[in-house]
């Protein structure tokens, strides 16, 4: 699947401390929910003793999501919070067992689901930043990323015939025949699902032992034929060779390339989830309230102290600082935000862009463009890399949101396609073997002061590249070596509670104590 901007990097708008956990567990709910055709009553979920979520599960909002995915909910429903509850109390009872699984991923989820007339069971991996990946269906190998329409037919014997009967019968993307000693299994990617007189005339050709039909639950889907200019920075340099391009406009050209949008439609939907970050914004310095979280509200009173001129002169950067502190306190307050790319890492990149658009007097438009800019090299990263700080440290989220707001801001202040480029791979080195050690199993601290780190970072190394300091190490380079010594990070320091700053002593004693709340109620 080629990456998308708008489900890859920026986005999904949600709530919930973690877009690997709360988003992409609801995602792996919806699927299954659909696998079942709606008809719930079990749920065991199955975490590998050895992967990231035996310890963060509950704390970082997995059980919240996949509840609320099971019940057919979006990732921003106001109810999320009481989703364990709201499952319960719609009659179906849930199970969270941890096994020797013995898992590839750290992010594995393992799914038995059953009701009075069937039962069935998947695998699916988060991948980061809330994608998800079923790979495993009844024991069917599969790859299910929730991007197509999905039909699923089991057949005990003739799967080849189904296939070659369907083809005359209906215009799939893609059929792939999925076979294990119980039976065959035929996977049909499509822009719908198959309609039921094309099933009927299937049922002529060999008797169909169960259909399902899987929703997709990404906001741009995938198609055949698909075809995207560029997937790297060379290729992005090739393309543009010769033309007066800015990094915003190649970001425009290639999402209306992977999405089928026009151009005026990429800069709309990102001009949407630009309003969405201002009112988060806002509402953070409002004042947010939440009882199971670490730190209180602190953005009104750097606002405050900011107006009265007590806090050391700063320009950009104070506003920078303050937007930063009201988006992760939105955030750990279960409102709504925008992962980008990450919900752990969600307030680097648009916090920036917001804070410096506004001094420089900018629309929202503007903000947009940066933002789409961006989100270009957050599709580098992806593409070449991953989001997830289980598989990568911090730096394939804080880090990588550094990297897309260095580019962003240096779009901001109309600098060109080289210094944007520039700005990013400065960034990103910076932030080389960046741990992830959340304090408390939460997603507060240090988070909020690495998004801080980030997007300060952003600012200097927009400004250095702006005055044409040499990155040396071209971006592509940067990319593959970020990846290369994230997954060399020991398992302890990659999201997993079991070491850096999440085993010191306060650590441990917080962690008790918001456990002990949560017993008594005091949510």
């Amino acid at each position: 699947m080629l990456v998308s901007i708008f489900n890859d990097v920026i986005g999904p708008v949600m709530r919930g401390p973690s877009s690997s956990h709360c988003a992409a567990a609801l995602r792996i709910g919806r699927l299954a929910r659909d696998l079942m055709g709606g008809a719930l009553q079990e749920v065991r979920v199955e975490f590998d003793r050895q992967g990231a979520l035996a310890t963060t599960h509950a704390s970082q909002g997995s059980d919240m999501g996949l509840c609320g995915g099971l019940l057919g909910w979006e990732a921003d429903n106001e109810r999320l919070p009481g989703a364990v509850e709201a499952l319960r109390q719609a009659g179906i009872n849930l199970r969270v067992d941890l096994v020797d699984g013995r898992d590839a991923h750290p992010n594995t989820y393992r799914l038995t689901l059953r009701n009075a007339q069937e039962q069935h069971a998947l695998v699916a991996i988060s991948t980061g930043g809330g994608m998800v990946e079923i790979i495993a269906v009844d024991g069917f190998t599969v790859s299910i990323a929730g991007d197509y329409h999905e039909t699923l037919l089991r057949v005990e014997r003739g799967g080849p015939e189904v296939i070659a009967r369907l083809a005359a019968l209906f215009a799939a993307d893609e059929v792939l025949l999925h076979a294990v000693p119980a039976g065959q299994l035929v996977e049909v990617k499509a822009q719908q699902f198959i309609p039921a007189d094309v099933l009927e005339r299937l049922q002529a050709v060999t008797p169909l032992r169960g259909v399902q039909c899987l929703a997709p639950v990404l906001p741009v889907l995938s198609r055949r034929g698909l075809q995207v200019p560029f997937t790297t920075c060379a290729d992005l340099l090739r393309h543009a060779a010769g033309r007066n391009v800015l990094l915003w406009q190649l970001a425009v050209e290639y999402e209306a390339a992977r999405g089928g949008l026009s151009a005026a439609e990429v800069v709309s939907r990102m001009t949407a989830l630009v309003r969405i970050v201002r009112r988060s914004i806002q509402q953070g310095l409002a004042g947010t309230h939440y009882a199971d979280r670490l730190l209180g509200r602190q953005s009104d009173a750097f606002q405050a102290r900011m107006a009265a001129g007590r806090l050391l002169a700063a320009g950009v950067l104070n506003r920078t600082i303050l937007y930063v502190t009201a988006l992760m306190e939105v955030k750990s307050a279960l409102g709504v935000i925008v992962a980008a790319p990450t919900a752990g890492s969600c307030a680097a990149l648009p916090g920036a862009c917001v804070a410096v658009a506004e001094e420089l007097g900018l629309p929202e438009e503007a903000m947009a463009r940066a933002m789409l800019a961006g989100g270009l090299i957050g599709a580098f990263i992806a593409t070449r890399s991953t989001f997830a700080a289980e598989v990568a440290g911090c730096q394939a989220e804080c880090g990588a949101a550094g990297a897309m707001a260095a580019a962003a801001l240096v779009t901001l202040a109309e600098g060109t396609l080289s210094q944007a480029l520039a700005a990013a791979a400065l960034a990103l080195q910076s932030a080389l073997g960046m741990v992830c050690d959340p304090v408390a199993n939460r997603v507060e601290v240090p988070c909020l002061g690495k998004n801080v780190l980030a997007a300060s970072n952003a600012l200097a190394c927009a400004n250095m590249a702006l005055a044409d300091y040499d990155p040396v190490i071209p971006l592509d380079e940067v990319i593959e070596t970020a990846d290369r010594v994230g997954r060399s990070l020991p398992r302890e320091l990659r999201c997993t509670a079991l070491g850096g700053l999440s085993i010191t002593k306060t650590s441990l004693e917080l962690e008790r104590k918001l456990a002990e709340q949560g017993r008594s109620g005091k949510r």
